[in-house]
C-alpha cells in the first residue's frame, strides 16, 4: 500500500485522487468506486475533493441495501399465495410471478424435470433472513429454493420505495434481534 501512495503521488494530484478511490479503506467494493471516478474529475477541475455519497440524503441508494429474491413454487395458487403473504407483512415491497419456467434438475439421485413458477421478490436485503424464515414455514417443497441477489444499480425512486415500503418490517425485524 505504502509503494502505492508513494507513485500516485509521483503521478500528480489527479492520478493520486483516482488511485485513492480504487484503494481507499471504505465499506463500498471497488467497483462501486469506480462509479465515482467521473465525479473525481470533475472535481479535480474545481480543486475540490470528491465527495461520496451517504445513506442518509434522500436521493442517493446504498449498492446493496436492495435484494431480488427468487424461490421457486410448483404452481401458480402457491405463489399467488406466499407472494400475497410477504407482500402483507411488508418482508417484500413487490413480487412478480413469472409462469410456465422449466426447472431441470437432481434431486434424490434422479435428473427431474418440472414446470414451474419463479417468484421475483424485491425486498431490503436486512429482510432476506426473514424472508427465508417465512417462505420455508409455507412452502410445500421439502427444500425450498430462495436466493437473493444484492441491487447495485437501479431507478433510485423505485429502490427508495422499495425501502420505504419494507421499512415497518425492518424495524420489527430489527427490534426482534
Amino acid at each position: 500500500m505504502r509503494g502505492v501512495r508513494a507513485s500516485a503521488a509521483l503521478l500528480g494530484g489527479g492520478a493520486a485522487l483516482l488511485l485513492s478511490l480504487l484503494w481507499m479503506p471504505a465499506p463500498l467494493p471497488v467497483a462501486s468506486r469506480l462509479l465515482f471516478i467521473p465525479r473525481a474529475l470533475l472535481s479535480m477541475a474545481s480543486g475540490s475533493p470528491p465527495s461520496l455519497p451517504t445513506p442518509s440524503s434522500g436521493s442517493s441508494y446504498v449498492p446493496g441495501s436492495v435484494s431480488a429474491a427468487f424461490v421457486t413454487c410448483p404452481n401458480e395458487k402457491v405463489a399467488k399465495e406466499i407472494a400475497r403473504a410477504v407482500v402483507e407483512k411488508r418482508l417484500a415491497a413487490c413480487v412478480n410471478l413469472i409462469p410456465q419456467i422449466t426447472s431441470i434438475y437432481e434431486w434424490k439421485g434422479k435428473i427431474e424435470e418440472d414446470s414451474e413458477v419463479l417468484m421475483m421478490i424485491k425486498t431490503q436485503s436486512s429482510l432476506v433472513p426473514a424472508l427465508t424464515d417465512f417462505v420455508r414455514s409455507v412452502h410445500p417443497y421439502e427444500v425450498a429454493e430462495v436466493i437473493a441477489l444484492p441491487v447495485e444499480q437501479g431507478n433510485s425512486p423505485y429502490l427508495h420505495w422499495v425501502r420505504q415500503v419494507t421499512e415497518s418490517a425492518s424495524d420489527s425485524s430489527t427490534a426482534a434481534s
